[in-house]
């Protein structure tokens, strides 16, 4: 269950918490073009925003905004079905490297691991934190909400083993995180690993119960309105929800 707080108990716990250094700032907005890559990376500096996460065709842009420093950027990788070759996975993360990425989000091959092709899968992520190892870390998407409950451990061990980073909830293509959902994770992985929790994060009580549960980053689009009352502002509070990072 989210507790819900006022918006005074709420601005004190965001501060205690610096919610902001947890937000990966979203923009996976099929429709996103350059002038919303020029406001997201302008809002994610303002903010002090942990990272943006960016389309392939965006990185370029994003580094050139945010002269490769903090706030990151970040790239996904065979998103969002994860059912692309390896080898076009690993030419989209060089790509994406070469371009200046610092963090790639790789979409885990759920059709393999659902055929029990785990060597398959572990070799496909292991190749890829490989690439990026000197100049980037890898998260790893796991599409928690398609998940049976031993597949969901599988791949919890397949993307720790392998070398990754970060283990990533959802895509936010295929339903959102719960609360639940960090806990389990927290409590498979020890702390050996980050946890960002992404999908359907629409609240500023949903991000500080996340976290509290043991998400280390946040993957929203509305991470600016969690920090401040205009809401105006904010393309993505005026359109379609875009899908989080």
């Amino acid at each position: 269950m989210t507790l819900a707080f006022d918006e005074q108990t709420n601005q004190r716990l965001a501060e205690t918490i610096d919610l902001a250094q947890h937000i990966d700032h979203a923009l996976l907005h099929p429709a996103a073009g350059p002038q919303h890559v020029e406001q997201w990376c302008a809002e994610a500096d303002r903010f002090g925003f942990a990272g943006v996460c960016v389309m392939p065709t965006h990185v370029r842009q994003a580094v050139s905004l945010l002269h490769n420093r903090r706030p990151v950027v970040i790239c996904p990788i065979g998103f969002p079905s994860g059912a692309t070759t390896t080898r076009t996975k690993c030419t989209e993360a060089e790509e994406a490297l070469e371009q200046g990425a610092r963090e790639l989000e790789v979409m885990l091959n759920l059709g393999w691991l659902k055929a029990g092709a785990a060597d398959a899968v572990h070799r496909e992520i292991a190749e890829i934190v490989e690439m990026a190892s000197a100049s980037a870390l890898v998260k790893v998407i796991l599409e928690w909400s398609l998940l049976e409950s031993a597949e969901r451990q599988l791949a919890v061990e397949i993307a720790m083993d392998a070398g990754a980073a970060f283990l990533k909830t959802h895509t936010g293509w295929n339903g959102g995180v719960s609360i639940e959902d960090v806990r389990l994770l927290k409590d498979w992985t020890r702390g050996r690993i980050g946890i960002k929790a992404a999908g359907g994060i629409h609240t500023t009580d949903q991000a500080i119960a996340l976290i509290e549960a043991g998400a280390t980053r946040l993957g929203t689009s509305r991470g600016v309105d969690f920090l401040r009352r205009d809401r105006s502002a904010s393309w993505a509070a005026e359109t379609e929800e875009p899908p989080t990072a």
